[in-house]
């Protein structure tokens, strides 16, 4: 089914209840993975990244539920789960009206994601980015459930501020809530800030990723970030990732206040953990070291060049990590 389907699902309270949602849209992943999941009375199971555990998932819709009469089991996961587990949860979810199932796959790559969802109690739904003026209308009614009142112009603009990126849009909305007024063009040109350090930390995940990052780069540049700057800036993100692969190793969970002292939105919190977990132990030794040394030539030669150092370290650590 596509996203329109599963919205009228949701009105009519018909949804399915094993569900696949993948895509390239992880802000709408969990958007409607949180829709599906609020299950009044569930009894329910989240395994996040590298919690699943196929004993423990299948024991969860095996068994009647301890706190109320219907059993969830949530896992979110950047790996795909073999078929032979999809096959068989989704089966538990059919022997049994009580159980519900919902799997959101945030890979790449998605082919055959949904091959398990099949019959009459499973379904799925792959989200693509939402063009612009869907990324407006679904910021409208984000802002229209949390009470604010945002006309077309201030949507348009708060996307355009963070170059279509809906979910930072949205993180943006109980700042402006608090104006406790209609919100104007004028209010998100006031009162939306931290450009900057936003569109740099998106350039380090491109970095990071090992997607295509040139463009981004020379932007940066040209809005006035210097070389060093942004050398500096890789590598305290790339040890903050570090603390938070540590921490899930020896917690289970990313839990950002316990890395860093302090809480992240929660969609940041879950995108610095699905980073962290994507680089080994020696991927993060090389890399920190390369940019170390990078950082030392910069300072120590005086050389003009400073953009191409740059770029030969980047293209460098895409390879190390």
């Amino acid at each position: 089914m596509n996203r329109q389907d599963l919205d009228r699902h949701l009105q009519n309270n018909t949804a399915p209840r094993a569900m696949a949602l993948f895509g390239e849209s992880h802000f709408l992943i969990d958007r409607y993975a949180q829709r599906l999941g609020a299950i009044e009375g569930a009894s329910v199971l989240s395994l996040y990244y590298d919690e699943y555990d196929a004993s423990v998932a299948k024991a969860h819709l095996s068994q009647g539920s301890l706190f109320g009469d219907r059993n969830l089991l949530i896992v979110k996961s950047e790996k795909k789960l073999p078929k032979s587990d999809l096959d068989t949860l989704v089966e538990l979810v059919g022997k049994n009206s009580d159980n519900f199932f919902l799997y959101c796959y945030y890979g790449d790559d998605v082919k055959g994601a949904d091959t398990a969802f099949k019959g009459p109690d499973a379904g799925s739904v792959r989200f693509f980015h939402p063009y612009p003026n869907e990324a407006r209308a679904i910021l409208l009614q984000e802002a229209q459930l949390q009470g604010i009142t945002l006309d077309n112009q201030a949507a348009f603009h708060l996307l355009e501020i963070h170059t279509g990126d809906l979910a930072l849009a949205c993180n943006e909305l109980p700042k402006l809530a608090v104006l406790n007024k209609p919100i104007t063009v004028r209010d998100v040109e006031e009162h939306v800030h931290g450009l900057s350090e936003i569109k740099l930390d998106r350039f380090i995940a491109q970095v990071i990723e090992k997607k295509e990052f040139l463009p981004t780069l020379r932007h940066l540049l040209e809005s006035g970030e210097n070389e060093i700057q942004i050398l500096t800036a890789i590598s305290g993100f790339l040890t903050q990732l570090y603390l938070f692969n540590t921490s899930i190793k020896l917690h289970g969970v990313a839990d950002s206040a316990l890395v860093l002292g302090y809480k992240l939105p929660g969609f940041v919190e879950k995108e610095r953990a699905s980073l962290s977990i994507k680089i080994s132990p020696e991927g993060y030794k090389k890399g920190l070291n390369l940019l170390l040394d990078t950082e030392l030539k910069m300072k120590s030669s005086g050389s003009p060049d400073q953009e191409s150092l740059l770029l030969s370290s980047l293209l460098k650590l895409q390879s190390v990590l």
